[in-house]
């Protein structure tokens, strides 16, 4: 396996690459100054554009109306809103900063630093950040930003890491950080800030919770090893989960590789320590024989436990998956064997409890190892027959992936994959084709307009026609990686 496939392949982008120093690879038969002339033209314009008619203050979030006069994130959002959850503010922020290393282009940094100064706006006292971020002064005034205006001592200051969202905001800025050289005083102390609140509000087993406000009481959080619970409510009991220890959406794995990225940005040996414990935290919430894998939240005795109302103590079909591959990038990075371990045992299982059509349950009953799922009005139920359907409770099955980079991992040893420098991209065909779309789709504007419906303000509003941040991240990353490889020296 080649190790930029290897890279791409355990899921490491976590933050940008550093594309200096190579050399182009190119065939001269290949360049069309034409062709470049135009992927630059459009990736200034696209980025003018998002920069100037589309964000509020360098914010952003997930979709807009043709006329820009409707917006949403996960959801609604006033013109004055931006949204940290990816594909939001941060996302964008990357790719802003990423086609600035591809290119050298200044008006990707400036755009990239007004995103940044965006995120430290909407930064809580917290330490870290909301979903979203207001910026007027009325609707900040019910947010306890770090930034004036903000509310007071009762004003909301619940940072999350559900979705990526506080790890997303502070991986852009310490690339944004790193990138710049640590010269925005700003951004390096917003930073700096945030990691210690990620690492204060960490548990003493190495866990996280889903949403913080303040650092935890230590005595609630025994060091304990996963069990099973000895019975658990088949109803939904309704009680607050933010405090758990969360595996869902990745958001422990999204804070490992955080301060991972901070260990190799900063040099600062508390981040390393943070990554190792909370590498060490995956280890103790594998679960016991008959099922060796990982829940989606446990309780503070490491039980696991009920957190929505579609989702029950079990075993995570999808997570369990999410956390080997996070079990795999600690050993690279951290050169410890004991991280890869636990992995044939729940490789083996996962493997045996795969559904008749390939695929994972994202829940399996405690002990029993039955497949559970929940019918429309939310009752919990063995059959798949009435599934809701704003929640997958089939997962896609990686296990052989997973199986051969643990494979790679043993056979070839520690390999670190976040202070790679990768080449510039190549000039494969693709790429040229991948430019000859993204060009066609263009306006005179810069905006690539699609079809598609805001969910949250209806079509009859807003018409069939949107701009998504989505699109737009993809299309300067492919601009960008074009233009890289085809500039000469």
């Amino acid at each position: 396996m080649r190790r930029r496939e290897f890279c791409q392949r355990i899921g490491i982008a976590i933050g940008g690459y550093a594309f200096f120093g190579q050399t182009p690879a190119f065939e001269p038969e290949q360049q069309n100054p034409a062709l470049r002339g135009k992927a630059h033209d459009a990736l200034v314009r696209a980025v003018r554009f998002f920069d100037e008619k589309v964000s509020v203050e360098g914010g952003y979030v997930w979709a807009y109306s043709e006329d820009l006069r409707f917006r949403e994130g996960e959801g609604p959002a006033s013109p004055s809103t931006a949204w940290v959850q990816p594909p939001g503010t941060p996302s964008v922020g990357m790719a802003l900063l990423n086609a600035y290393r591809l290119t050298q282009e200044s008006i990707c940094l400036q755009a990239a630093t007004r995103t940044a100064h965006a995120l430290v706006k909407g930064q809580l006292v917290s330490g870290g950040w909301d979903y979203r971020i207001e910026f007027s002064p009325d609707a900040r005034r019910s947010y306890r930003y770090r930034q004036p205006p903000a509310g007071g001592e009762k004003a909301r200051n619940m940072s999350t890491l559900d979705d990526d969202t506080t790890q997303s905001a502070l991986r852009f800025l310490i690339e944004f950080d790193r990138t710049t050289g640590m010269a925005d005083r700003q951004v390096h102390e917003a930073v700096l800030y945030g990691l210690n609140s990620l690492l204060a509000v960490q548990r003493p087993n190495g866990g996280w919770p889903q949403r913080f406000s303040a650092p935890p009481r230590l005595e609630d959080y025994p060091d304990v090893s996963a069990s099973y619970p000895e019975d658990w409510p088949r109803q939904w009991p309704g009680t607050p989960y933010y405090d758990c220890y969360t595996l869902n959406d990745n958001a422990h794995n999204d804070a490992l590789k955080t301060v991972l990225l901070a260990w190799r940005v900063y040099g600062d040996e508390q981040y390393r320590m943070a990554a190792r414990r909370a590498a060490e935290f995956l280890l103790k919430a594998q679960m016991p024989d008959p099922q060796p894998a990982w829940a989606q939240q446990y309780d503070p005795q490491m039980r696991p436990c009920w957190a929505r109302k579609f989702e029950p103590p079990a075993i995570s079909g999808g997570e369990s998956q999410g956390v080997l591959r996070t079990l795999i990038l600690a050993f690279h990075e951290l050169a410890e064997p004991r991280f890869l371990d636990p992995i044939p045992r729940a490789l083996a299982y996962l493997e045996q409890s795969a559904l008749p059509d390939g695929r994972l349950a994202r829940f399996y009953e405690l002990k029993t190892n039955r497949p559970l799922y929940f019918t429309r009005d939310y009752q919990l139920t063995y059959s798949d027959a009435d599934l809701p359907t704003h929640y997958g409770f089939k997962i896609d099955n990686h296990v052989g992936t997973i199986r051969q980079l643990y494979e790679h991992a043993r056979r070839m040893g520690p390999q670190p994959l976040l202070r790679l420098e990768l080449p510039f991209p190549t000039l494969p065909s693709t790429l040229v084709h991948a430019v000859e779309r993204v060009l066609k789709g263009i306006d005179e504007q810069g905006r690539w307009v699609e079809i598609g419906n805001l969910k949250t303000s209806g079509k009859a509003a807003t018409g069939s026609r949107i701009i998504t941040t989505r699109t737009f991240i993809r299309n300067i990353g492919v601009l960008a990686q074009y233009l890289a490889a085809t500039r000469k020296e």
